[in-house]
């Protein structure tokens, strides 16, 4: 029976290290793979039922709108009316499409996204430079904030923007894309100098 081994989305295209401009850093850029992932999407006459079911479950009070509420490993992002992009890391990261679909498959439809998605997570003093380079939205601190979500395009690519805290940004892309998005990431870090420090199995 043939094995398989769990792949990085960017193994080939990207490797540990400094890159660009000599010098400081501008960007931190890390690939998270142990994040699992899963559309949630209420069903008809179902929202007030769902919402109950996740906050039971979950302890997770569902954010009305485009942003992220966290509870423990477990999160939920407002993507789109009555849609979520639920996560979970450690522990909770096995099965998390399962174990939602237990919880709250009588009043949602549940899709299991894990093997997806690329998630990178950025960090540094000039993540806001490097992103408006791609970004058609507002980036201000005013206009965005922490815990704020942002479904959008880079280069072409549909990418989930999460401001994680006032230092640290996730984009989801799709798998798919990966090496288009990362093509972009790093011609339009390059002239500030980033290090990449983790890239899957790298």
């Amino acid at each position: 029976m043939a094995s398989f081994t769990e792949r990085s989305a960017l193994a080939g295209l990207a490797t540990p290290g400094h890159c660009g401009r000599a010098g400081a850093s501008g960007l931190t850029v890390a690939e998270r793979t142990d994040i699992a992932f899963a559309n949630v999407t209420a069903r008809r006459g179902k929202r007030f039922m769902l919402v109950n079911a996740v906050n039971t479950a979950f302890g997770v009070a569902l954010p009305d709108g485009p942003r992220r509420t966290t509870v423990g490993s477990v999160t939920f992002a407002g993507t789109g009316p009555d849609q979520w992009l639920a996560s979970a890391e450690a522990a909770e990261a096995a099965g998390f499409a399962a174990k939602l679909r237990a919880r709250v498959g009588p009043f949602a439809a549940v899709s299991d996204q894990s093997d997806a998605r690329l998630v990178l997570q950025l960090s540094g003093p000039r993540v806001r430079d490097v992103l408006a380079k791609g970004l058609a939205i507002d980036l201000h601190p005013k206009a965005f904030k922490p815990g704020d979500v942002a479904n959008t395009l880079i280069a072409y690519v549909g990418v989930q923007i999460d401001m994680l805290d006032d230092a640290t940004w996730q984009l989801t892309a799709p798998r798919s894309m990966a090496g288009t998005f990362w093509s972009w990431l790093s011609a339009s870090a390059a002239e500030f100098g980033y290090d990449v420090v983790t890239i899957g199995d790298a």
